[in-house]
Formats: C-alpha cells, sequence, structure tokens
C-alpha cells in the first residue's frame, strides 16, 4: 500500500508526455472543424438570408439541424469506435467533414445546404465523442484532465476561426460567394487531418480490449515517462478487463475477452450498478446541463443580442461577436491548467456561480433596453459586457469540464457507449436551445430568456454539488470505486471536493 501511494505520489509530480501530447493534439484537431462549422453559421445565417431569403423557422431548422444529426452520430460512434478503433473512428468524422463541407460550399438552394448541414452534423457527433475518450485513454492521471479538455479547446478555436472567416469573407467577397467559400472551405483542413491521423498510434485500452497486448504496451511505453509507469498502467488496464495483471502474452484471443455490443447497453441501461447508475447520472446531468443554461443561444445568436444591444452595422456586429469566440479561447486556455489543479468539481461550482451574475446581468440589461423609449447607454453596455462575462466563466469550467468528466469516469468497456450518451444528451439540449431561441425570447422577451437561463444555472449549481464528485488525480481503472459511495453521503463528496 505504501509502495502504491509512493508511486501516486510520483504521477502526479510527473511532467507531461510529450508523444501523448502530440497524440492529444492530433485526435483534437477535428474539434476544430466542429467549432468552425458552429460558430461560421452564426454570421453565414445573416448572409445566406440575404441571398437564398430564408425565414426564421429555416433559420431555427438551419441552425439546429446539425446537432440533431450529430445526437445520431454520438450514439453510432460509440459502437463504431468499439469496433474498429478510436483512431479510425477520428478519421471517419474528418471524411464526413469533407464531404459536408463540400455540399455546403456548393449550396445551389436550401435543401442542398441542409444535406450538407446533415452531414457535418453526424462528423460532429463522432468529433465530440471520440476526442475526449481517445486523450483520456492516452494520458495517465495526473495530465488527463489537461489532455482531455485539448478537444474543448479546439473548438473554441474553431469557433473563433468561424467568426474570423464571417467577417473577412462576409466584407470582401460578393453575397452569393461569400458565404459559400465560408461553409466550404473546411474540406482543407479535414483533408490533410485525414492523412495525419494515420500516423498516430491508436488507443492502448482500446487495444486490451481487443487482446492485442503486445501493441498495447508498446503504446503505453511511448506515452509514458518512466518504464515503471507503464508497467502499473498496464497492469491496471489488464485487471480492469478481466486478464491476470502477470499475463504477457502479445495476443490473447477474443474469446476470452468481455463481450461487447448489446450487452455494454445492457449494462449502462438494463441492468447497471449502482455505481454505473451514478456515472450515468452524472455524465447525463453534466452534458444536459452544459446546454440548458444558455450557451448555444450566446454563441449562435450573439449577433441578435448584440443588435438588441444597440449595435446595428454588419461589419460591428461581426467584430462584436469575434469578441465572444476570443473571450472563449482565453477562457478555455485558462482552464486547461486548472483541471488537474484545482479539479472539476471546484471548477464547476465557480464557474456556474459566475454563469448566474452573468445571466442576471443580461437578462436584466436586456430588459431595461426593451422597456426604454430612447437609447440607455449603460444599459446597452452592461449587456455587451454581461455577454463577456458569462462566456468567460461559461468556457472557465462547464465547458471543458463536461468533456473530461463524462469520458472519464465509465468503466473501460463502457467508457465510448457511455460517452456517447452524454454527448446525445449533450447535442439533444443544444439543438433545442438553438432551434427554439428565437421562438422562446419572442413568447418571453430576450431578457425573460435569460432571466430563465439563470434559473436552470442555479438548479445546475445544486445537482453539481451534490451529485459530482471529485475525480482530479484518480486513474482511469479506479473510477468505479470513486462512484460506489452513496449518492447520499454530502460529507464524502464535500470533502473530496477539497482534496
Amino acid at each position: 500500500m505504501i509502495m502504491e501511494q509512493g508511486y501516486q505520489e510520483n504521477i502526479e509530480t510527473t511532467k507531461l508526455n510529450k508523444y501523448a501530447f502530440a497524440c492529444a493534439i492530433i485526435a483534437s484537431m477535428v474539434s476544430i472543424v466542429s467549432g468552425y462549422d458552429t460558430g461560421v453559421m452564426s454570421g453565414a445565417m445573416m448572409f445566406i438570408q440575404d441571398d437564398l431569403g430564408i425565414s426564421d423557422t429555416q433559420q431555427e431548422i438551419l441552425a439546429g439541424i446539425l446537432n440533431l444529426c450529430a445526437l445520431v452520430g454520438s450514439l453510432t460512434a460509440g459502437r463504431t469506435s468499439d469496433y474498429i478503433g478510436r483512431r479510425y473512428t477520428i478519421l471517419l468524422a474528418s471524411i464526413l467533414f469533407i464531404i459536408g463541407a463540400v455540399l455546403m460550399g456548393y449550396g445551389p438552394n436550401y435543401t442542398i445546404l441542409m444535406v450538407g448541414r446533415c452531414v457535418c452534423g453526424v462528423g460532429v457527433g463522432f468529433a465530440l465523442m471520440i476526442g475526449p475518450v481517445y486523450s483520456a485513454e492516452i494520458s495517465s492521471a495526473s495530465s488527463r484532465g489537461f489532455l482531455s479538455s485539448l478537444p474543448e479547446v479546439c473548438i473554441g478555436i474553431g469557433i473563433f476561426l468561424g467568426y474570423i472567416s464571417n467577417y473577412f469573407l462576409g466584407k470582401y467577397l460578393s453575397l452569393k460567394l461569400g458565404w459559400r467559400i465560408m461553409l466550404g472551405i473546411a474540406a482543407l483542413p479535414s483533408l490533410v487531418l485525414a492523412f495525419v491521423i494515420l500516423t498516430m498510434p491508436e488507443s492502448p485500452r482500446w487495444l486490451v480490449m481487443q487482446g492485442q497486448l503486445g501493441k498495447a504496451k508498446k503504446v503505453l511505453m511511448q506515452v509514458s515517462n518512466t518504464t515503471e509507469e507503464a508497467e502499473h498502467r498496464f497492469k491496471d488496464i489488464k485487471v480492469a478487463v478481466g486478464l491476470d495483471e502477470n499475463c504477457n502474452d502479445d495476443i490473447v484471443k477474443l474469446s476470452e475477452m468481455p463481450h461487447q455490443g448489446e450487452a455494454a447497453w445492457k449494462e449502462l441501461i438494463l441492468r447497471p450498478t449502482p455505481s454505473v447508475r451514478w456515472m450515468l447520472f452524472a455524465a447525463i446531468g453534466i452534458h444536459f446541463f452544459e446546454h440548458a443554461t444558455g450557451i448555444e443561444a450566446v454563441m449562435l445568436y450573439s449577433h441578435k443580442i448584440f443588435k438588441k444591444a444597440g449595435v446595428t452595422s454588419k461589419d460591428k456586429l461581426l467584430l462584436a461577436t469575434m469578441g465572444v469566440g476570443l473571450v472563449k479561447i482565453v477562457f478555455l486556455l485558462f482552464a486547461l491548467f486548472l483541471l488537474d489543479k484545482v479539479g472539476r468539481r471546484r471548477l464547476l461550482q465557480v464557474s456556474t456561480g459566475g454563469m448566474i451574475v452573468g445571466l442576471t446581468l443580461l437578462g436584466f440589461s436586456l430588459t431595461v433596453v426593451d422597456h426604454s423609449s430612447g437609447e440607455v447607454l449603460w444599459a446597452l453596455t452592461l449587456s455587451i459586457v454581461a455577454t463577456y462575462f458569462y462566456v468567460a466563466f461559461f468556457n472557465l469550467g462547464l465547458a471543458p469540464v463536461t468533456w473530461v468528466y463524462s469520458s472519464e469516469i465509465f468503466p473501460m468497456k463502457l467508457r465510448a457507449q457511455g460517452h456517447s450518451i452524454g454527448v446525445a444528451v449533450n447535442r439533444t439540449m443544444n439543438a433545442a436551445v438553438s432551434m427554439s431561441f428565437i421562438s422562446i425570447y419572442k413568447a418571453i422577451t430576450i431578457g425573460g430568456s435569460f432571466f430563465m437561463f439563470a434559473g436552470i444555472s442555479v438548479i445546475a449549481l445544486i445537482f453539481f454539488y451534490f451529485f459530482v464528485p471529485e475525480t482530479k488525480g484518480k486513474a482511469l481503472e479506479e473510477m468505479e470505486m470513486l462512484f460506489t459511495r452513496k449518492s447520499s453521503d454530502k460529507t464524502a463528496l464535500t470533502q473530496t471536493g477539497t482534496m
């Protein structure tokens, strides 16, 4: 026991493995395209509306269909990654992005545009599911938060690039050509990425599940800083799949390995153990609240918020929206270095508290603007500041923790499909908010809609306090033991949050 504790302390102080870092970056690059497809549509919709003459309802469908299709992609990706591997699932996501971008760039009419958006949506589902899972499976306990949050940072970079594309291509190209180039240009990085992905190794944990122990050990030696660390991780993985920790065969027959497929779904949904049930509840809850608290309304319709606040010209609207993307990236980078130091739980609580303040201020300022006959400069300024404040706190905690948390808590044989359920809930809420926000703010006013999101954030804060234990510094194979504690034991949760 003393040796194990000493080993864990050694892992905590181990430097980040450069090879694992490089692999995580490559795996996360597909998320840049995913983020770009989300961000670019925010500005492109203004030009598409002018060119194709689409209605508000068609705008909502165009914005939200990406996430409905991502729902299909995420549910499919879990099973796909268990069969063909994590690496080839990332490759498949890149291919889907290429096809979708070409169709949208061609975009002669609304129907073709929708088809391309749907194909990209399936790719988004694959990318969101597989990026964090791959990164979590190649990283050590001491750097998992950092590496697993890289996909979220890349999504932020992609969104920001989408905003930049909106501004420059919309400003210097014709109406018919501008938005098509905005949407179609994503095919180029996707094509390059498809070739680069083939140079990265497969997840060692997936290789063990396939009985390829020799290959798994070789990869672990590359992504670990010492032979001792690699051996320790290798033994933990073998024990987790039911093998003897001293088994040194290069290949184990598949018939000896734990079953997957339908059995994994049964263990998750139909007959889960108490610990798996809690894991699933925590994963679904955190993914639900990520979008139920209104981030998609701000990211996708920020131009409408700023327009309501008094920013009228297209150039200024796009510049203000670029500011949202820049704030997102800056605070995601802060979170990147805090996840393994401060911990997931504390960041969630600080983040949600800040979001409540930002949303309340935004709702208040926009309500004042709505009920004023003239221009109220302080309220206009406050609404813009509150938007940036909300985006900052969202990306300081809830945004990265959501993806890190659900990719690390499930047992190995349930990880891909468990995470895919969380992603499916995430995309469902994303679609629900993006496709209904215009209708909601027309029904209860734009200020009222943000008061509503503030109320949901309060519920989220309560959920995180009671149902989300700290996972910082825990090996993936330790998660089941962590979630064996009763969820009603608030004292235990509080203590894990302050460790």
